[in-house]
């Protein structure tokens, strides 16, 4: 009769290996991530791309672009709408055009209306396109000029000065965008208006977001820029309330750039829109760390 075989030793690569450091938290962050995935899915995310977000030198644009895709990929409609506005002034410095603001609006006469269409539909818009696609989406560009997206008229004086071709938004026909979502495609969006007469016209890249985003009810509005978020006495104000929001700009807290995005931010959130952030551009994967962790990275205003 034959013995059974005596149990082999255990030898070292037998044994559980030891969890590497930091592995508890890599775990509990997945967790974290995973709780907002599936609260997220199918929900319409409107990003508005521009500030120093739009400066590739440190690969941002190429991160942007794989963060964008990865949205989608887990379920969320990404929809990107993008500024221009150092690629515009430097354009027309380039063409012997000396760029005059009023009010922070681009007085925009016609020729310099020709460069602001070729610098955004043309050269911003399809190197984000260009981005997307080469990270795997399917990104497919638009201005506002596109299927009555954005409807425009001209602008009043402002000051008492002709701004020239710069628009204000009458109604934003969110069709098109809907379709492209509906067959997997990323509309990215410049933000040139129409007239009824087909004028085109300049239109405030923050303005032109937030008005879409409330056109689509979308979930999320996020604004992409060069500040880490809204701060107070030197500091990160993580979160807000709309009428706590309202305050700091009563109070003169909130003033110049930030003003006109902190009331797109709330006309957002007048209108439909679940909650309004706005992040740093300047580090890479700003919106996944803004999106799917408690602490975030940036100002998150909610009704």
């Amino acid at each position: 009769m034959t013995s059974k075989s005596a149990p082999h030793p255990t030898t070292a690569s037998d044994a559980k290996p030891t969890p590497a450091p930091g592995y508890a938290e890599k775990k509990a962050l997945l967790i974290e991530a995973l709780s907002y995935i599936g609260r997220f899915k199918g929900q319409v995310v409107v990003v508005k791309y521009g500030g120093a977000a739009m400066v590739d030198g440190g690969g941002q644009l190429g991160s942007f672009a794989h963060d964008v895709v990865l949205l989608q990929s887990l379920g969320m409609r990404p929809v990107v709408v993008h500024g221009g506005g150092p690629e515009i002034t430097r354009a027309m410095e380039a063409m012997g055009h000396t760029p005059e603001f009023i009010e922070g609006l681009r007085v925009t006469t016609r020729e310099s209306l020709r460069i602001t269409e070729m610098v955004l539909s043309g050269n911003i818009n399809q190197e984000l396109i260009a981005q997307i696609n080469a990270h795997g989406g399917n990104g497919v560009g638009l201005s506002g000029k596109d299927g009555h997206l954005i409807r425009a008229e001209k602008m009043e004086r402002v000051k008492g000065v002709d701004l020239g071709f710069v628009g204000k938004i009458v109604k934003v026909n969110p069709e098109v965008v809907r379709l492209l979502l509906d067959h997997g495609y990323i509309p990215v969006v410049s933000p040139i208006g129409l007239g009824e007469d087909g004028q085109a016209y300049n239109i405030n890249a923050d303005t032109a977001a937030s008005r879409i985003a409330s056109a689509l009810a979308a979930h999320k509005m996020i604004f992409m820029t060069d500040v880490e978020g809204i701060l107070a006495g030197g500091r990160l104000v993580s979160t807000l309330t709309v009428a706590e929001a309202t305050r700091l700009i009563e109070q003169g807290v909130i003033s110049g750039g930030m003003l006109p995005k902190l009331e797109a931010m709330l006309h957002c959130l007048a209108h439909g829109v679940g909650s309004a952030h706005i992040i740093s551009g300047s580090d890479q994967h700003a919106l996944i760390a803004e999106l799917f962790t408690d602490k975030g990275i940036g100002t998150i205003i909610t009704p």
